[in-house]
């Protein structure tokens, strides 16, 4: 279980420095959404770092303009911006301020509030428990837990398919760290990858973008809960077609809900 009672926000400094740092040292940590129903949360499990005016890949690479600014502005500020007209990715900017970088968060693991941002993802979740000698359930992709049976529907009409778990325990507002790989995959569609994570923290241009992630007052933020990665895989970055062999990629080794298929390369 991830407690929400021993939280730090992390300051400007923290971002102050080369993006490949910060996009290491940004896994483990937790973005935050502060909303009327509650705190809606995910671990940062998987980000990319893009290094400015020098790197092809990035949206600094041409000069500062209107869309961009951000970028120059002071570390710690959300650059957000739109993608194949569906999809808003969510950046913090890194470097001093009129220093362009930033890193992308590209996954992040459920902590707190999952109904809630599977509710803006269109899944519908329902909990339970495992209960021994329970025959399946006749709905469709259902798997009995307990007094009633866990499932999930993503739209209006489509199944996704859920799987036993393992020990962990099945709780509202707790990480997932611990679940089957098959049943992580069912959770992971909320929250691994740019676009979902966005969508789950209704995350947007207009909302979002140049808002201080290191102000106590915002309703977006990065947090630290002392949490700690054992190991981090860097690969090329994906997803993208100029630099994109660079390894700036960075990601915890062995979760479940980084973005891609094993072997994520």
């Amino acid at each position: 279980m991830t407690s929400l009672a021993h939280i730090a926000l992390l300051n400007p400094d923290f971002f102050n420095r080369d993006p490949r740092r910060v996009a290491r040292a940004l896994l483990g940590k937790l973005l935050i959404r502060k909303t009327p129903s509650g705190i809606v949360a995910g671990r940062i499990v998987e980000t990319e770092a893009y290094l400015g005016q020098g790197d092809a890949a990035a949206h600094a690479a041409a000069g500062q303009t209107a869309r961009n600014a951000v970028l120059f502005g002071p570390p710690g500020r959300a650059y957000v911006y739109f993608i194949y007209g569906n999809y808003y990715c969510l950046n913090v900017s890194c470097l001093p301020d009129g220093v362009p970088g930033c890193v992308l968060i590209r996954a992040l693991e459920p902590v707190a509030g999952i109904e809630q941002m599977a509710k803006a993802r269109g899944i519908e979740i329902v909990w339970g428990r495992e209960v021994e000698g329970r025959a399946p359930s006749p709905v469709q992709g259902c798997v009995v837990t307990g007094l009633r049976p866990v499932h999930a529907r993503v739209g209006a009409d489509a199944l996704v398919r859920p799987a036993e778990r393992s020990e962990a325990p099945v709780k509202h507002g707790v990480g997932l760290t611990g679940w089957s790989s098959s049943t992580a995959a069912l959770i992971k569609k909320i929250s691994s990858g740019p676009g979902r994570l966005s969508q789950a923290f209704a995350i947007t241009r207009a909302r979002d973008n140049g808002k201080n992630l290191t102000s106590s007052s915002s309703d977006l933020q990065i947090v630290d809960n002392n949490y700690r990665v054992r190991k981090v895989t860097v690969t090329p970055r994906i997803g993208i077609a100029k630099s994109a062999a660079r390894p700036l990629r960075y990601f915890i080794e062995g979760n479940p809900f980084v973005s891609g298929r094993p072997p994520y390369a």
